[in-house]
């Protein structure tokens, strides 16, 4: 590819950025401080606007089945507990896999160009859904069509790594933070339609909010086709991701980010079913049930750029340290309630741990971009070329965004198997949330022991 042409001056206003056909601007500088106050940040500002609307729809449909199986009692459709988990299971693990091609994506096709393909794509599980959920559906169809809704979960990985070229290292806590976490609120204001349905027109019409969301995919689209932009220094050279598997650092930020994200997905999913097959009693309808499910990833959603923020400020790998400590304690708390049978305790250790989960999917993704930043001053100090440095650093970023956001997503998968298991067994949860407590104290003994003890080649971090 040739050199980008300057295209731009460092002191002209917004209007003077220069893009070629298809909306791509070939001159991007955020690093450099009167390029970005004069002409940068309200072009990063719309881009991340559309960004997050899409994202948002996206995380909205993942979530789809969170909200249907509370439409499916199993008197109508003669699906189990079990059954329904798998429901839940399909599109967590589908959302997983796809995050890996959607990164490719935004480096081969551009940021604007692949939200436009990747919004309208939303319609095929959407469309498929409404036409076949009636009493009556084969099981199989049911798995298949809560399957397609997995395309709904790649959105998150291209947004990221999009977002992640617009904007300078110093805001991209921030900036990374309100991305995702907006795109997180898909999953509290999915179930809150389903809820408003639920208690407007019953349990005998999920089709209500598959037709809520058609139109909002459309103008997801049609919003980033007329708005985005693309950038040429977003385009990863092809060998970036196979050397971003190479670099011990993505697969240690992955399975960090299993213990964020990775629970506040999984919960997202599983709340609802664990609300109905713990506490059956308080919870004998699909309304009361979704009356409370949304409260905790509508919390963990809002509070993600806090986390974002709070790395900015302390270091993403103080607080990512400090939240595993917490989320222990957090499951620990829900183990004692289901233990002594305490609706009120369950759900308060449930939704601070949705809280926790979404302060640290903000931390541990500022801490990406600064490893590779460290790298950079490293190279630089031993005579590194700075711009080849940072050019680096940003397509490692990008690529090693897309892999965590992939393996982080499956653990979701894990969340929703562990608890399927155990109310197999058991029939209760407890199982699962010991695994959950021994889980996170490894997460917070590897955050400690890679970034934060004094020894730590990326103490700082």
């Amino acid at each position: 590819m040739a050199a980008p042409t300057p295209t731009t001056s460092q002191q002209t206003a917004p209007a003077a950025v220069a893009t070629r056909p298809g909306r791509w601007i070939d001159d991007w500088r955020p690093e450099d401080p009167a390029f970005w106050e004069s002409t940068g940040r309200p072009v990063a500002r719309r881009n991340l606007f559309f960004s997050v609307f899409s994202e948002h729809i996206g995380f909205s449909i993942w979530s789809l089945w969170s909200v249907l199986v509370l439409f499916l009692p199993e008197a109508v459709y003669g699906i189990d507990p079990a059954g329904k988990f798998l429901l839940t299971t399909l599109p967590t693990a589908l959302g997983a896999f796809v995050r890996l091609p959607y990164t490719f994506a935004v480096a081969r096709f551009g940021g604007r160009n692949w939200t436009i393909v990747s919004a309208a794509l939303l319609l095929v599980p959407t469309i498929a859904t409404a036409v076949v959920l009636e009493p009556g559906v084969d099981y199989t169809t049911l798995l298949v069509v809560s399957c397609l809704a997995g395309v709904g979960g790649g959105n998150f990985a291209s947004s990221m790594a999009n977002i992640n070229a617009f904007y300078p290292n110093r805001l991209k806590g921030w900036a990374l933070g309100l991305n995702a976490g907006g795109g997180n609120l898909g999953v509290p204001v999915v179930q809150l339609v389903g809820l408003l349905v639920l208690a407007t027109a019953g349990v005998e019409h999920p089709r209500l909010v598959l037709l809520v969301y058609i139109p909002l995919i459309v103008a997801a689209a049609v919003g980033a086709a007329l708005l985005m932009d693309n950038l040429t220094t977003a385009r990863n050279q092809p060998r970036a991701m196979r050397e971003a598997t190479r670099e011990p650092h993505t697969w240690i930020m992955s399975f960090l980010y299993i213990g964020t994200f990775g629970s506040f997905i999984g919960f997202g999913f599983a709340f609802g079913q664990v609300l109905q097959n713990q506490f059956g009693e308080d919870f004998a309808t699909p309304l009361a049930a979704a009356s409370l499910t949304w409260l905790g990833p509508l919390l963990g959603s809002l509070i993600r750029p806090l986390g974002g923020s709070l790395a900015d400020r302390f270091g993403g790998a103080r607080i990512t340290f400090w939240n595993f400590v917490a989320m222990a304690v957090g499951a620990a708390i829900v183990w004692t309630a289901s233990q002594v049978g305490s609706l009120a305790l369950f759900v308060v250790g449930f939704v601070s741990l949705f809280v926790l989960s979404g302060i640290g999917n903000g931390s541990t993704y500022k801490m990406i971009p600064a490893i590779f930043r460290t790298q950079a001053q490293q190279r630089v100090a031993v005579g590194a070329d700075p711009a080849v440095a940072d050019r680096h650093a940003l397509r490692m970023s990008g690529a090693l965004i897309g892999i965590a956001g992939a393996v982080g997503a499956f653990g979701g998968v894990l969340v929703n198997l562990a608890f399927r298991q155990s109310f197999l067994t058991t029939g209760t949860g407890d199982s699962a949330y010991l695994v959950f407590i021994a889980f996170y104290v490894v997460c917070l003994a590897v955050t400690w022991t890679v970034y934060l003890r004094p020894q730590a080649r990326m103490s700082g971090v």
